[in-house]
């Protein structure tokens, strides 16, 4: 399937520092894609914003951080795994010691830890498809 002129359902940033990514706990509940698993921030795409608007909101509604697009190292574009018919878009930023000291945890999942990218890619309650993304992106980044 092809992605290009596909609607934009969403957006993912894996947040790093230092060999590790910022991972969110997703909540528990019954019917909840992935419940109970390590997520990275970002969500829906509201009205017509942009994917990199979408995931600077999503942070900033998540971690009350503020991320500008600038900071987007890496971006991908994958079809949705929890919207058949549209698309993803995951991205890669570097966030500071001073911004991971500074997160003000959101009213979404139950809480949330700096995990070793190692951790995270190796880990049986990751959510798959971000682990995947995350390998991905981390090859093409090393590879220059």
């Amino acid at each position: 399937m092809t992605t290009e002129g596909a609607e934009v359902s969403g957006a993912k940033v894996a947040l790093l520092r230092d060999g590790a990514v910022l991972a969110i706990l997703r909540d528990d509940l019954p019917g909840l894609p992935y419940a109970g698993h390590w997520d990275l921030p970002g969500g829906g795409r509201e009205g017509v914003e942009s994917a990199e608007a979408c995931v600077v909101r999503e942070v900033f509604e998540e971690l009350g951080l503020r991320i500008g697009v600038e900071r987007l190292v890496w971006r991908s574009v994958h079809v949705s795994v929890v919207m058949p018919g549209t698309v993803g878009l995951f991205f890669v930023a570097e966030i500071t010691a001073l911004e991971i000291s500074s997160v003000v945890f959101g009213d979404e999942g139950q809480g949330w830890q700096m995990m070793p990218v190692v951790e995270f890619l190796a880990h049986k309650k990751a959510v798959p498809f971000l682990q995947e993304r995350l390998s991905l992106a981390l090859a093409a980044l090393t590879a220059g």
